[in-house]
């Protein structure tokens, strides 16, 4: 139940941020029938306006933390293999705020999610407010900022998060996840950085 009800939260959530999910405004509004709405443009005038939130900033690229400068002898870059547990999930060590934490790898989550308790304990507090519709009725939520999350070998700075008080287990969710590439094979999950493109050799 606990796993539907984490699921409902973000499709609703993903479904209000629609695909642009960096940008604009989210306004709250209730309208004549006393039902909350949700929407990228500002409220009806025949609406209450309640409170509206601002995206953010889309998260900083993965940080080089390996002291290697441009001259440096280049190696590999580093790749994080997951084995896939007794539940289906594929879950990875991590630490935001200086707090360490397991994540499991949600790819159906828009963002990485904390449970209130946990990122209280790293000093990550709520921006604004949102209320959101599950399985189970009404849920509050917010959205906070984490400074610096860092999963295995990789480290990312500013990273937009949901705090929910129902979850029992953090998410690292696809805000995250969409600057690397994931792939699945034989039950592991293998996360990289993305290559670089290449730029196009000059022609005289």
């Amino acid at each position: 139940m606990q796993n539907h009800v984490v699921r409902s939260l973000f499709i609703l959530l993903s479904a209000v941020i629609g695909s642009n999910v960096w940008g604009g405004v989210i306004y709250k509004c209730k309208n004549q029938k006393g039902i909350l709405v949700y929407q990228n443009s500002a409220c009806m005038a025949d609406a209450e306006t309640l409170n509206s939130w601002e995206h953010k900033e889309k998260p900083k690229p993965p940080i080089d933390e390996s002291g290697q400068g441009k001259d440096a002898k280049k190696e590999p870059p580093p790749v994080l293999t997951l084995k896939q547990n007794v539940g289906g999930h594929y879950a990875t060590d991590g630490n935001v705020d200086g707090k360490s934490l397991n994540f499991v790898v949600d790819t159906g989550a828009s963002f990485v999610s904390l449970p209130e308790s946990l990122a209280h304990d790293a000093q990550i507090y709520c921006d604004d407010k949102i209320g959101m519709n599950t399985a189970n009725g009404k849920a509050d939520a917010c959205t906070a900022k984490i400074k610096k999350l860092q999963f295995g070998p990789f480290y990312i700075e500013d990273v937009a998060a949901v705090i929910v008080p129902n979850l029992n287990q953090p998410l690292l969710g696809m805000n995250v996840l969409q600057l690397f590439k994931v792939a699945q094979e034989k039950g592991e999950m293998h996360i990289s950085v993305m290559e670089k493109a290449q730029p196009e050799p000059e022609t005289k």
